[in-house]
């Protein structure tokens, strides 16, 4: 089944990928780039789980906002 919102992902063909910054609770997001040139997203603790799929512009836009401090309040 291929990576859509919301649905089980083709797990053998993605490499996920984590910050070294995540902790080993397992409180992690992880990353996949897609052969469409898309983006993969998902939650570590549930890796046969559900994953979210973004383009790549809009990837870029989030880690402006993220470097920018636009999402500081949150943490």
């Amino acid at each position: 089944m291929p990576a859509r919102d919301g649905v089980p992902a083709e797990q053998s063909r993605m490499v996920w990928r984590k910050s070294i910054q995540s902790n080993p609770s397992g409180n992690c997001v992880e990353l996949a780039a897609l052969p469409s040139g898309e983006v993969a997203v998902r939650n570590s603790r549930h890796p046969s789980g559900h994953v979210l799929v973004y383009t790549r512009a809009e990837i870029a836009a989030f880690l402006a906002g993220v470097k920018d401090g636009q999402f500081d309040d949150l943490t």
